[in-house]
């Protein structure tokens, strides 16, 4: 599934099609998160959906999504993981999420946004772990609006690299979101030093 096949998708069914391409996205569809959420930003741009509505069914679809997970794991427990390992490749993912859960504790959901796949199995950990929902809630759900407002805004002022952009934020995604971070941090402290001699002169 490319882009121009869900902006398509989105046209027909508008916004019923950007909340179930996120909330299925637990199932593993062919596209990634990243590319979604900045295709419905893209959409708002391209005047098919309207801005703010289609950020919040985005926002919907993203947290809806990683909260069935999340049940999946609180009453199913250890079943749903060992019907993931079974999968190919998952059982390294599976590893990886234990180990960061086991170090970071609850920032691992905060963490796990910026690492696809892992993104979607850090619910079902947190699940079996019996965290509560509520704690559940306060960690997920604010890094998923800071990180959903981020991909949508890129999606609405670079609509026409969506594909390019997405695939590539997929990927090295941790990488970019700490390249970010040191920029904003540069940025901040270059302000700060240049705000302060402003003063003393």
């Amino acid at each position: 599934m490319d882009v121009e096949y869900l902006i398509s998708i989105i046209e027909q069914y508008g916004y019923a099609a950007l909340f179930f391409s996120l909330w299925l996205g637990i199932v593993g569809l062919p596209i990634p998160d990243e590319v979604i959420v900045m295709t419905g930003g893209a959409v708002t741009s391209m005047g098919i959906l309207q801005p703010l509505l289609a950020f919040f069914i985005v926002y919907l679809g993203v947290i809806s999504g990683l909260s069935l997970g999340y049940v999946l794991g609180r009453f199913l427990g250890t079943t749903v993981l060992d019907r993931l390992r079974r999968k190919k490749k998952m059982d390294k993912y599976i590893t990886l999420s234990e180990n960061l859960v086991h170090k970071y504790g609850n920032f691992t959901i905060c963490i796990s946004y910026f690492l696809p796949i892992v993104r979607h199995i850090i619910p079902y950990i947190v699940g079996i772990n019996k965290m509560s929902f509520k704690r559940y809630a306060l960690f997920s759900y604010s890094t998923g609006l800071i990180w959903t407002l981020i991909f949508f805004l890129l999606g609405h002022f670079f609509g026409d690299h969506v594909q390019t952009a997405g695939e590539l934020i997929h990927h090295y995604g941790l990488q970019i979101a700490l390249l970010l971070m040191v920029l904003a941090i540069l940025f901040f402290i270059m302000k700060y030093v240049w705000g302060k001699k402003t003063t003393e002169e």
